[in-house]
């Protein structure tokens, strides 16, 4: 796979969550542009209440909520807010509460990369919808001989080293797939009455993840393959992490009190 930036100035399509205009970098279009240092950096994450996650992110994300499985292609995703659009983990400021984990999907904005229309290399995007893209910005895409600047070469390759992180996602959920290890799961919050009884449980999300009892099953040799390719510990950063729904919870609670909504994440 190559990677470059765009030769000719155009736009791609499709729904990429917190990308509202994707367009190809060229000098042609984003010559005088740059990114302005903002006060509040990840004002635009606070809609992205279930974030793309890759499975090396798994042992770091796991002490901060829930690690799920969404869709037909079991797309791993971070949890971070309970109500659709809404992050729980940004605040007014703009900023992620101390101690949260940033995903690498958040933290690579405002760039990101598709595919030509060859299938052939990728083609680093901006989004120009970003707030903190402006003309004559801090840190320029291009020097004035149109090419890459140094900033925008680091971006590439912080993009390249997700893609290959995505490709190694797509094969840890082909695993987990082959080993028939998924099954249907729904999150839960039961609330307490005025009167110190429990009420009648509320679903907060349906997802898939992994099934403990499928995992415990599975013969000496295939956890010993699972062991040694590693994928064995992201899986238990995963089951580990399903705690979080409670944290969450919480959180919702101690905002406003009143039962969560379900997210249907």
């Amino acid at each position: 796979m190559t990677t470059t930036t765009a030769q000719m100035p155009g736009q791609i399509s499709g729904n990429v969550l917190f990308y509202s205009k994707p367009e190809p970098l060229s000098p042609e279009l984003h010559g005088k542009l740059g990114v302005v240092q903002s006060d509040k950096p990840f004002r635009f994450a606070k809609a992205g209440h279930a974030v793309p996650l890759t499975v090396g992110e798994f042992p770091l994300a796991a002490v901060s909520g829930p690690i799920i499985f969404v869709g037909d292609d079991k797309t791993p995703i971070a949890v971070m807010g309970l109500n659709a659009g809404d992050n729980m983990f940004v605040g007014e400021n703009g900023l992620f509460d101390p101690g949260i984990y940033i995903p690498a999907y958040i933290r690579r904005y405002p760039f990101v990369f598709a595919q030509d229309d060859d299938a052939q290399k990728m083609v680093l995007c901006i989004d120009r919808n970003a707030d903190f893209i402006v003309e004559g910005g801090d840190m320029p895409f291009f020097e004035k001989d149109g090419k890459p600047s140094e900033y925008t070469q680091r971006c590439m390759e912080f993009c390249n080293n997700f893609e290959q992180e995505r490709q190694r996602t797509i094969a840890f959920v082909q695993i987990l797939k082959d080993l028939d290890l998924f099954e249907s799961k729904v999150a839960n919050f039961t609330p307490m009455n005025a009167d110190g009884t429990t009420g009648e449980p509320q679903k907060i999300a349906d997802y898939f993840g992994v099934s403990e009892e499928k995992l415990n099953a599975l013969p000496i040799e295939k956890l010993t393959e699972i062991r040694d390719n590693g994928a064995l510990g992201q899986i238990y950063a995963h089951l580990l992490s399903l705690v979080g729904w409670d944290r969450l919870v919480a959180l919702a609670l101690a905002r406003a009190p009143q039962t969560p909504a379900a997210a249907n994440a």
